[in-house]
């Protein structure tokens, strides 16, 4: 069976490859650059040459591996999360444009079935964790909204469709090697350097997933049934709880407290809104039609030295 791949050299993409790989898919990867045609080879997957903006080149890159599965994990993300707003425009150019083109060639090539990213942290579970049937925060202030409303609408895209078999997985925050909560990087860095403040009270709910675990959900949600999957871990954390243990794995300072007026006034409201307003969400569904199995996140047995909000939610336990 050919799975093609698009955004392969991605943070999610570089362990699902090795995992599609290792698993006896025949892989091929979107590459738009010789290194990344390099580095697709080097996972043991089969470089395709393509510019996911170009539309003649992607309906030309699926003619030629004519797969029976099509993995959409484009992205264009910054390696430093605070530099976002500036890489969001592209992104979701990207994502969209790129995402259409290559959704287009997908029906057009009898494709059995498409895999959509989309977001499993964006979600409004009103007060508890975020189920298969919440919506996205698409009247969240700043990117936030930005972003949801660019997620509901790759959904509505992929959903719709009659003619094909669809999936929209919605990872939590990736963290594992090449992501932003990671113990490298820049957001790291400055957590070690006591940069990274708990705005208000810090009362929202974080969801996480580690690249390796997605990419395993992944791969089981090319032969589940069809439709929408929240792809988290079972430890929903408070975002007051996550900084502070998230520091503390990272022998970094505790963080320091900004309250809600002073946040507004220096970082606005979409930095308030951050840390207060986001659900989390519930893996339940995942776990039972993927078989999902999620590791414990490194910094959770600080946190809950640090604080018993860690778990947040026990729902993902149940």
């Amino acid at each position: 069976m050919r799975v093609f791949v698009a955004g392969a050299s991605g943070a999610l993409g570089r362990p699902l490859m090795r995992r599609l790989v290792a698993s006896g898919y025949e892989t091929y990867g979107l590459a738009n650059k010789p290194e990344s045609a390099e580095y697709i080879e080097s996972l043991g997957g089969k470089p395709v040459i393509g510019n996911a903006l170009d539309r003649e080149s992607v309906f030309d890159a699926l003619s030629r591996s004519r797969p029976h599965y099509v993995i959409d994990q484009l992205t264009s993300l910054p390696s430093d999360p605070s530099e976002m707003p500036d890489r969001l425009p592209f992104d979701r150019k990207l994502r969209l444009e790129g995402g259409g083109n290559l959704f287009a060639a997908t029906q057009a090539h009898g494709v059995r079935r498409y895999i959509q990213q989309s977001s499993g942290f964006y979600l409004n579970g009103e007060g508890q964790l975020a189920t298969e049937h919440s919506d996205l925060r698409t009247q969240a202030p700043g990117h936030i909204g930005q972003s949801s409303r660019m997620y509901a609408e790759l959904e509505r895209r992929v959903l719709t469709s009659a003619s094909l078999e669809t999936v929209a997985l919605r990872y939590g925050f990736f963290y594992g090697p090449g992501t932003w909560y990671w113990n490298e990087g820049p957001f790291s860095d400055r957590v070690r350097d006591g940069q990274c403040p708990i705005f208000g009270k810090g009362h929202g709910t974080f969801s996480f997933i580690h690249v390796e675990d997605a990419a395993d959900a992944t791969i089981a949600a090319l032969s589940a049934p069809a439709g929408v999957y929240n792809i988290v871990d079972d430890q929903p954390v408070k975002a007051a709880a996550f900084l502070s243990a998230f520091a503390r794995w990272l022998e970094g300072p505790p963080p320091q407290s900004i309250d809600a007026s002073q946040t507004i006034e220096k970082y606005g409201a979409e930095a308030l809104y951050y840390h207060n307003e986001l659900s989390g969400s519930s893996n339940l569904k995942a776990k039972e039609l993927l078989s999902l199995k999620t590791r414990v996140n490194p910094w959770y047995y600080e946190c809950r030295e640090v604080n018993d909000q860690c778990q947040g939610d026990s729902v993902n336990r149940a």
